[in-house]
């Protein structure tokens, strides 16, 4: 009888060479491709950040208006 211990090592140790396994069939991408990907991304991330940006301020000013308005009222 095997200790509850030596199973799990056993099985970490099985699960870590099927993952070896399987990191072999993976298509990496090239240099060129990670680049291009990762370019892509953060352009994406500026340009909705901008957009996010443009309507936060906007949304600020219409609110401190309509507080403005009320609170003259």
């Amino acid at each position: 009888m095997e200790f509850p211990i030596r199973e799990k090592f056993q099985s970490a140790k099985q699960f870590l060479r099927e993952v070896k396994t399987e990191l072999k069939k993976v298509t990496w991408p090239s240099k060129k491709d990670a680049l291009a990907g990762t370019a892509v991304v953060l352009a994406a991330v500026f340009i909705i950040a901008l957009f996010l940006g443009i309507v936060d301020s906007g949304l600020s000013s219409l609110i401190r208006e309509l507080l403005k308005r009320a609170a003259s009222s």
